[in-house]
């Protein structure tokens, strides 16, 4: 029954901020949102807790809970519910042999736009990583990463041509949600390609 609450306090959360419920981009506290909800706090505490795992919202200590507004623009890339937030391992779970060839790998400036997004300042340079994923050789996806270098110092060519998050988490002992760096994908026309909600790291 606990897990049930938590998932429907999630959706409902989910269900106003795309209501604008939300103007200024913060949620209550959770005093005040066990209040609204008739629910312990340990509930509260566990929906906030699963919905900054997936980089629904972020904690800014001494100032409250704010709603990325990466999720805002980009919500079906939010409903992935895998162990690992790329998608490598979860081509692999179902027969394909992915891989990935590098387009592109180089370090920008921030744009306005990824500036507000990243919570970036002017001279906070961001990789910028262009990939094409395939599934047994055949095209599926071209994706588009940046990564504030702030977080990361030493990506190289080797790392990119894997996964990411495998490197970030298991080599840089880092958490990383979905709101640790923007990404862009589009589906490659192909006669087996299949579109993807999903854009993975």
């Amino acid at each position: 029954m606990t897990q049930f609450v938590y998932k429907q306090i999630i959706d409902d959360l989910k269900m106003k901020i795309f209501a604008g419920k939300f103007a200024d981009m913060r949620l209550p506290d959770e005093r005040s949102l066990s209040e609204t909800y008739q629910v312990s706090r340990s509930s509260i505490k566990r929906a906030l807790t699963k919905m900054e795992n997936v980089g629904i919202i972020f904690k800014k200590r001494g100032s409250g809970t704010f709603i990325n507004p990466l999720y805002i623009r980009n919500e079906s890339i939010f409903n992935y519910e895998g162990s690992n937030l790329g998608v490598t391992d979860n081509f692999q779970m179902h027969g394909k042999k992915p891989k990935i060839k590098v387009l592109s790998f180089e370090v920008i400036p921030p744009t306005e736009e990824l500036q507000r997004d990243l919570f970036l300042e002017t001279h906070d340079f961001v990789y910028k990583i262009v990939r094409l994923r395939l599934f047994d050789d055949d095209p599926f996806m071209i994706e588009t990463g940046y990564i504030p270098i702030k977080i990361v110092q030493n990506l190289n060519q080797t790392i990119i041509e894997g996964s990411i998050f495998n490197y970030l988490e298991d080599s840089r002992n880092l958490a990383v949600t979905k709101s640790f760096f923007i990404h862009f994908c589009r589906a490659v026309p192909s006669r087996r390609s299949r579109t993807t909600a999903f854009e993975g790291k």
